[in-house]
């Protein structure tokens, strides 16, 4: 070892760059150009159909006798999901950093609701 310090890259920042280059690839390879609201638009629907998948792939129908639940192929659509999920974010200009703040905030704001906290009302349990 030679004294120096191994830094980790933080796992969103890898997905948000990974995202970032596949969709440029896929721009790029198949001469694509569409303004920020058209991609915006277009990752939404694309994040729609693939939670449909998901929907599809947890056996919803519980009218149906059915198979069980393939957990891969689960796991491999809440992937899918969370491929157009971050191409939206990235495409709507936020970036990893970004993200995590507003979820933080997010995150106790919906606690402060449950709770009675917010200036919002009308989530508290009664």
């Amino acid at each position: 070892m030679d004294g120096t310090k191994e830094v980790k890259e933080d796992k969103l920042d890898v997905l948000f760059r990974m995202q970032a280059g596949l969709d440029a690839y896929i721009r790029d390879k198949r001469k694509l150009d569409y303004t920020k609201s058209e991609w915006v638009c277009k990752k939404a629907l694309a994040l729609m159909v693939e939670l449909g998948e998901v929907v599809e792939e947890a056996k919803y129908k519980w009218w149906k006798n059915g198979d069980a639940i393939d957990d891969a192929k689960l796991k491999e659509e809440i992937v899918d999901v969370l491929h157009f999920f971050l191409g939206m974010a990235i495409d709507s200009g936020m970036t990893a950093d970004e993200l995590f703040d507003i979820y933080l905030k997010k995150n106790k704001e919906n606690y402060d609701r449950q709770n009675g906290l917010s200036a919002k009302k009308g989530y508290e349990v009664n």
